[in-house]
């Protein structure tokens, strides 16, 4: 009883609590204050029990004294800190397993000197009981003198309830205290926090990361006198299309007071910076926020050894395989480490058939040196180098945080020589897609942003030739500018039928607020037809855009009074769009049905037409975390050739919604192979077939089947039934990279990246002697979406990898037999088996290359099947198979 007496005497003043006052420890002159200190570090998946976490405890005593007070506030003191009798030890014991760093020494792990310098005593400068500066030695490593801020940063306390900014090993925080009769919370909102070091994440909720994050610390007092205070912080992020893909790394601190004895006398001196040189000239005020680590990798292979090891998962012929992307991943992570010479010698020395694969991963990487590199080697005035320009592009279209440099890099491209026009439209095309992802970023104000979008704004006014007008509007129509929307109302009304579907569908992307009276009153003059006679396919695009646009039940009423006014085939389209919106309960369907109340709108007369075109929409998929759904539409002319086919694929997670896949399949004035007559608008339209692809919201250059009468009948006679390939290659799916800073110093990265390789295919068959045609769109792809969280101590590193990866093909195929008349029209979509993957890995590892790992798998199985269409559908591919039979 003397003794705890004795101790809570001496250590009365520890906290003072003043009116109104915010102070914290305050030490005795002449006393040494003896306190155990641990603090450890798990990680794990993010549902994972405590108990199978991998992790280590740092255990240790800290000594404290006073070394300095000012005369005239009590509260401002200098203390000093000693760190000793260090052990490490793992969080997790496995009666049956032996632990990586079993019967090692905390000298062993560490090293000499690494734990020389740990012991090394340090300062904090308190003042008020909040941190004004920190001492310690230069030479010491990033990590050993993280790991002192932490403990120094457990020393800030306020008595009173309230919000303050704060700094600690963090970073500069928005803390809020709340105190209490025997403790005082100390709450760290964490999204406040500005550190030194800044990650990057992908803008798209559905494909992106969310992250939780908490930290508290709980101070117990006695009598007015600090005892003890435990922190405990906690980090979790997951994808949001597969919450199961997560992980999170959990922190603990606590410092608890052992006893006091005798200590050195206080220090004089007129303030802080003369007492320290006196003290140690060597100590110097380094700063609490926590200073960078840079990571070390001994033994590691260098970027071509990588490469070598991974080149042949990147051939063409496995692309449709998981090791494809999961190798691409990989690569990617290697290629940011990486110099621009070390890129250019893979570039160099890659096959011809991988070189296009590592040209996507090397573009992906969004580094300086990566895109120096490429840079270097493209050469945009060589026709040849044709698929790798293309593929440098696309994936600076798909690019996860593009910067300016890379948008100035295209620019500068587009203002040289361009061998092939193909490239230079393509080129135009992504740098919209570029604009708009800077401006989602903030980034509308850049210099080069604003000499694009100029550029791109004015476009379709400076030429007359018609390719490079489309390739305006489709860069417009990626950009998604507010500025462009008039720029498309215009060129909705334009003689050219390419013009006003590129610029109805581009409207069909902007939010629904964005359609201004006027926009409603020119896409319904384009419907209607008030001022010239459209395309079907134009006029079927303006309908689309009135439905999705927050229609008026005027707007409603007047489309479906059209109904059995149109040409036969638009008829029955726009029975079975109205039909569908109802069916899958779109947004329009409440207006639809209170315009359907009225007889004269809504009856048999109207909703009887006949014919082959249709809409459908229906799901994919469906779970807690996100919602895939698809759409066919299939619109035909009169005659019963196809006009225009247009499947479509999107994903809804947190709120969002993603344009996954949109892949549009048109055709024209091909009447004349089976003398029949066009339709109405439509008598003179040149022979054309083609395929147009978006991609994850991205618009990409459309590429032509045939055009014109000749070439459709040379293409005819030379058909070989291979499809013709529309987008091949990788894609960075999702990434997300930051550092995230524990309150104890040490600092955990974070990785979380999704892979796709894609073959997406189409073509067109026509067999005049069998008087049937058949269209087909192939998507071929495997998925891997993965997160790392890895803590780095410098002497010992741990972290956990989840993943979850399938390999999948979906095909649309249509099927028109047109030997009699009303055409055999059946389409299909199938979609076969395919298996789902999900990995987690446990692992720790020394810099000597010693390490441990503990891995679990599991695996289901998909059963494949064929996506439902409506029933006329059904029934028409029947007769079309017992004919075929």
């Amino acid at each position: 009883m003397l003794a705890r007496f004795t101790v809570l005497l001496c250590a009365a003043s520890f906290l003072s609590a003043a009116d109104g006052a915010v102070v914290g420890p305050r030490l005795n002159n002449n006393q040494l204050y003896k306190w155990s200190y641990t603090t450890e570090v798990r990680v794990d998946r993010a549902r994972g029990s405590p108990g199978g976490s991998a992790g280590y405890r740092l255990s240790s005593d800290v000594n404290m004294h006073l070394v300095w007070r000012d005369p005239s506030n009590n509260d401002d003191q200098l203390i000093q800190l000693d760190i000793s009798n260090v052990r490490v030890e793992h969080v997790s014991h496995s009666s049956n397993k032996k632990t990586l760093i079993e019967g090692s020494t905390a000298e062993s792990l560490f090293g000499k000197s690494k734990l020389a310098a740990l012991t090394k005593p340090f300062m904090l400068h308190l003042k008020n009981g909040k941190a004004k500066a920190f001492y310690s030695y230069w030479t010491e490593p990033a990590v050993i003198m993280n790991i002192k801020r932490g403990v120094a940063s457990l020393l800030q306390v306020q008595l009173h309830t309230g919000k303050v900014i704060e700094n600690d090993v963090s970073g500069r925080c928005t803390v809020e205290y709340k105190a209490e009769k025997s403790q005082v919370t100390r709450t760290k909102i964490l999204d406040t926090c500005k550190t030194p070091e800044t990650g990057f994440t992908l803008h798209s909720k559905v494909l992106g990361v969310s992250k939780k994050a908490s930290s508290v610390t709980t101070f117990t007092i006695e009598d007015g006198f600090l005892r003890s205070a435990v922190a405990e912080e906690a980090h979790s992020l997951s994808v949001n299309a597969h919450k199961s893909t997560g992980a999170k790394v959990v922190s603990r601190q606590t410092l608890a007071l052992v006893g006091t004895e005798a200590g050195p006398l206080e220090a004089a001196g007129k303030d802080v910076p003369s007492v320290v040189k006196t003290v140690d000239a060597k100590l110097a005020a380094v700063g609490i926020i926590a200073q960078k680590v840079k990571p070390q990798c001994k033994g590691c292979p260098t970027l071509f050894e990588h490469w070598q090891s991974l080149q042949k998962l990147l051939e063409p012929n496995s692309l449709s395989k998981v090791s494809a992307p999961r190798s691409f991943l990989a690569l990617i992570q290697s290629i940011r480490k990486a110099s621009k010479d070390e890129i250019l010698k893979v570039l160099k020395s890659a096959s011809k058939t991988a070189l296009p694969q590592a040209v996507d991963a090397v573009t992906s990487s969004q580094t300086h040196a990566s895109l120096d590199a490429m840079l270097e080697f493209l050469n945009f005035t060589d026709a040849k180098a044709f698929v790798l320009q293309e593929r440098f592009l696309y994936a600076c279209g798909f690019a996860s945080h593009p910067n300016e440099r890379m948008l100035k890099a295209l620019l500068d491209i587009s203002k040289g020589k361009i061998a092939n026009n193909d490239i230079k439209e393509s080129m135009v095309i992504i740098m919209g897609a570029l604009v708009r992802k800077l401006c989602l970023k903030g980034g509308c104000d850049l210099p080069t942003a604003v000499e694009v979008k100029n550029m791109i704004l004015k476009g379709p006014e400076s030429t007359q030739e018609e390719s490079q007008v489309q390739m305006y509007l489709l860069a417009l129509k990626n950009s998604m500018l507010p500025e462009a929307i008039p720029i498309f109302v215009k060129y909705a009304e334009a003689d050219v039928g390419s013009y006003n579907t590129i610029a109805l569908t581009s409207l069909q992307r902007y939010d629904s607020s964005q359609m201004t009276e006027e926009v409603k009153r020119t896409v319904n003059r384009v419907f209607h037809q008030n001022r010239r006679i459209y395309e079907k396919n134009v006029r079927a695009a303006a309908a689309d855009v009135i439905l999705s646009s927050d229609p008026s039940i005027m707007e409603v009423k007047n489309l479906l009074l059209s109904i059995g006014h149109l040409p036969h085939e638009m008829n029955k389209y726009m029975i079975s769009k109205i039909q569908d919106i109802l069916r899958f309960q779109m947004p329009a369907s409440k207006t639809i049905q209170r315009a359907m109340k009225d007889m004269i709108v809504n009856n048999y007369d109207r909703f009887s037409k006949i014919g082959s075109s249709s809409s459908y929409s229906g799901f994919m998929a469906r779970s807690a975390d996100v919602t895939s759904t698809y759409s066919l539409d299939i619109l035909y002319s009169g005659s019963g050739i196809l006009r225009r086919s247009n499947m479509n694929m999107f994903g809804a997670s947190e709120g969002a919604v993603l344009h996954g896949l949109q892949v549009a399949i048109e055709a024209q004035g091909l009447e004349t192979l089976i003398a029949a007559t066009p339709d109405e608008g439509e008598e003179n339209l040149e022979s054309f077939s083609g395929m147009s692809a978006l991609l994850f919201d991205v618009q990409l250059r459309p590429v032509n089947f045939f055009k014109g009468y000749s070439d459709l009948m040379s293409k005819m006679f030379s058909m070989s039934g291979e499809p013709l390939n529309v987008v091949k290659g990788l894609i960075l799916l999702s990434d997300h990279s930051e550092v995230i800073q524990l309150q104890s110093g040490l600092k955990a990265s974070a990785e979380f990246q999704g892979g796709l390789s894609i073959d997406i295919s189409g073509g067109m068959e026509v067999s005049l002697w069998y008087r049937e045609s058949k269209t087909s769109v192939n998507n071929r792809g495997a998925l891997v979406m993965s997160g790392n969280v890895t803590v780095d101590m410098g002497f010992l590193k741990t972290g956990v990898e989840v993943s979850f990866d399938t390999e999948a093909s979906l095909d649309f195929i249509t099927t028109v037999q047109f030997s009699e008349y009303p055409f055999l029209v059946c389409m299909q979509m199938d979609k076969a088996t395919f298996p789902i993957s999900e990995h987690v890995a446990k692992y720790d590892s020394l810099p000597s290359g010693k390490n441990t790992m503990t891995q679990r798998s599991k695996k289901h199985i998909v059963p494949g099947s064929e996506f439902p269409l409506h029933q006329e559908n059904s029934n028409m591919c029947k007769k079309v198979f017992d004919s075929s039979w």
